[in-house]
């Protein structure tokens, strides 16, 4: 089992994200990592960028350990019709084909922009 935790899930641009990954394995895992990573999900193909990862040393078989990542001034979080942009920090570890995800917005003032809503 491997789970993250955020601090905070709503975040501004150039801000900074904190919070934590934690696990409870049988054996201690050859390694596991935390990934800052936006992905859209919608209609059409996905896509993925990766900004950003930390590999924790030696991890225990029970272990938790904390990450900060500095978050970039752009892309923000939105949702429209067709397509939506989300932030999440992702953790594995490996060997396993175990994968979690705390998804967060990151738009000014931490809110989505929504594509779809009329002022």
């Amino acid at each position: 089992m491997i789970e993250v935790a955020l601090k905070s899930t709503e975040r501004e641009p150039g801000g900074v994200l904190e919070g934590t990954v934690s696990w409870r394995y049988a054996e201690p895992p050859r390694d596991v990592e935390a990934r800052l990573l936006w992905y859209t999900q919608g209609k059409g193909t996905v896509d993925t960028e990766v900004l950003d990862s930390v590999r924790f040393d030696a991890p225990g078989p029970h272990d938790r350990r904390t990450f900060r990542f500095s978050l970039p001034e752009a892309p923000y979080s939105f949702s429209g019709k067709l397509i939506s942009l989300v932030w999440a920090v992702e953790a594995v570890a490996t060997p396993g084909p175990e994968v979690a995800r705390a998804d967060f917005v990151m738009a000014p003032g931490g809110r989505e922009i929504l594509l779809h809503a009329r002022p």
